[in-house]
């Protein structure tokens, strides 16, 4: 499946099993990424990593940083913000709660980048609004 048949498919605001099916694909995609780079197809990674920002479901946020994690491109092509779907200070509050050397090492780096002004005038609505005309076009 390529990013254009998976937005034909789940479009932007998947619910229910298509949501379940989402994070399947990204799990499987980032697999692949993690083993070479280009394998998992970073175009659809974040195309499913926008979906669950959408979602705003505090549990995806360490899928997200996973697939953010695998490779330099990954990194690159999904957006940091797409980890705060509820938010950034609730995102943080989780990220702090876990006990897992991932969710420090993406604490961390929202730490770092919201004092860089990366999260400068953000909302979750913004910037889901923002990706919903990116993929319109």
């Amino acid at each position: 499946m390529d990013e254009d048949e998976s937005l034909h498919r789940y479009g932007l605001h998947p619910a229910g099993a298509n949501l379940d099916e989402v994070r399947g694909l990204l799990a499987a995609r980032t697999q692949l990424e993690q083993r070479a780079q280009g394998d998992g197809d970073t175009e659809l990674m974040k195309l499913c990593c926008v979906r669950l920002f959408n979602a705003g479901t505090l549990e995806d946020v360490l899928l997200i940083w996973r697939a953010k994690s695998a490779s330099m491109d990954a990194d690159c092509s999904i957006d940091i913000q797409l980890l705060c779907g509820s938010g950034l200070a609730r995102t943080k509050a989780y990220l702090s709660c876990q006990r897992l050397p991932e969710a420090e090492a993406a604490l961390q780096r929202l730490l770092l980048c919201e004092a860089a002004g990366d999260f400068e005038d953000f909302s979750a609505a913004r910037h889901s609004a923002w990706y919903a005309t990116y993929y319109a076009s």
